[in-house]
């Protein structure tokens, strides 16, 4: 368990940065962040990338396959009947995601399938069902909230003998602040349906768990700094009680995710995590000793993008507060895609001609040409003419370059003029950032292996 733990990033390939460049250069970009744990974030579970697992695993990075439990971004894999298996809302929303009814036995008989074979095709070294939960923050008030549909009013009236709560006529005897203890059974009765929903998909029969008996398993609940009764209004708005999730589900850790009313303040402060202790207080009665994992939004929206000093404090006082693991969202989405310029970090021989140069993000060189000029042989503190060199091969932050004879012995490479790629980014820019001037890479005397 322990090499699942420590720091760790998210990442979803689906994203315009890594695609059409290869698996390996992802691979070495996120090793040479110094990230030894991946969460591979699975928006559609018939479509995963088995080669770049591979080669993340071939570095010896942990892989987790985390995987949405409340709904879908992408319906084009789903059957036929799923619009089936939506949840109703007090007030429908139209903004790309499609919300699953957890109470929709279909839904959860194809979730736990499609999990299963997840676990079974890829060597993925663990499972967690992030988003169980419903919708929303403040819901009742605004009126994104659910399930109130047919599937849950019926479970509710088989459960209970009685309709759910009214929550649209205030002179309703079953209004929801008319009548607290019908209330209250609400309440209990939709915590309740979230954590069997987890049962059913990771130890229910043919799950997660008996598909592939080795995986480790972890669930993810929210945390917000809300005031003193935050613990008990998610549990009121979304049906989330971490600790009794915990009991039922029995995962190998459990993390808190960043609720989007603290992800979307510009000004966050990096330690306010600290102010989620209320959540860990209420895990740590019941699990004293299950690992804690907390999750940050670095980039999601524009004005509230995260410097990698921020990000490098937001770690520090995640260990500071004791828990075992962090991880973010999403690896390409930090303040620092937009601002730092490309740095080649590595580089290593490949024959005596040529010659492997490794950056810390995605840039654009063309290949198939001389460099004219872009990288150059310095030896003695001059630029060996003699020696021209050419990319031959260009893949994300990996450039593969060519020399007729590169000398055997330790040189320096110069590097000018290689650029970013500002386009491929969450929010697109004109402006690339260049390597610094000078920019030059020591490169090791070939050994001859």
């Amino acid at each position: 368990m322990e090499r699942l733990l420590g720091s760790s990033i998210q990442i979803d390939p689906t994203f315009a940065y890594y695609r059409g460049r290869s698996a390996s250069s992802i691979a070495d970009e996120l090793e040479l962040a110094g990230y030894r744990v991946i969460h591979y974030f699975v928006t559609d579970e018939t479509k995963v990338d088995g080669e770049l697992i591979g080669h993340f695993r071939q570095r010896g990075l942990a892989v987790w396959a985390m995987v949405l439990g409340n709904g879908t971004y992408t319906t084009g894999h789903l059957p036929k009947d799923w619009p089936e298996w939506q949840m109703t809302l007090l007030k429908p929303v139209h903004d790309g995601y499609f919300r699953l009814s957890p109470f929709s036995y279909r839904y959860v008989a194809w979730k736990k399938q499609a999990l299963a074979k997840l676990v079974r095709t890829y060597p993925f070294d663990g499972l967690e069902v992030a988003e169980p939960y419903f919708p929303e923050w403040n819901g009742l008030s605004n009126g994104v909230y659910g399930d109130v549909g047919p599937y849950a009013r019926a479970a509710f009236k088989q459960r209970y003998g009685s309709d759910i709560p009214d929550f649209k006529h205030r002179s309703s005897p079953n209004y929801y602040k008319n009548n607290p203890i019908l209330y209250r059974q609400w309440i209990e009765f939709r915590v309740g349906a979230v954590n069997r929903f987890l049962f059913e998909l990771i130890n229910g029969e043919g799950g997660v768990r008996q598909a592939n008996p080795d995986i480790r398993i972890a669930t993810w609940s929210l945390g917000v700094h809300a005031g003193p009764d935050s613990v008990e209004k998610l549990r009121e708005f979304q049906g989330l009680d971490a600790a009794a999730m915990i009991s039922t589900v029995r995962p190998d850790v459990h993390f808190i995710q960043t609720h989007w009313p603290d992800w979307m303040r510009p000004m966050l402060k990096a330690d306010y995590c600290k102010y989620y202790e209320p959540f860990v207080a209420k895990i740590r009665e019941l699990h004293p000793h299950i690992p804690l994992g907390v999750q940050a939004d670095i980039g999601s929206l524009k004005r509230m993008r995260r410097s990698r000093k921020w990000l490098d404090d937001f770690a520090s006082t995640a260990g500071k507060l004791g828990y075992a693991t962090w991880t973010a969202y999403e690896y390409h989405l930090g303040k620092y895609m937009y601002d730092e310029p490309p740095r080649p970090v590595d580089s290593e021989r490949i024959g005596a001609d040529r010659l492997l140069v490794r950056f810390q993000k995605r840039v654009d060189v063309p290949q198939g040409e001389p460099s004219a000029g872009m990288f150059q042989i310095v030896q003695d503190g001059k630029i060996d003419t003699e020696r021209p060199v050419e990319v031959i091969e260009t893949g994300g932050g990996n450039v593969l370059l060519y020399c007729r004879r590169f000398p055997k012995s330790p040189f320096q490479l110069f590097i000018n003029n290689v650029k970013d790629t500002p386009g491929l980014l969450l929010f697109p820019g004109d402006r690339a950032n260049e390597t610094a001037r000078p920019c030059i890479i020591d490169i090791e005397a070939d050994d001859g292996k």
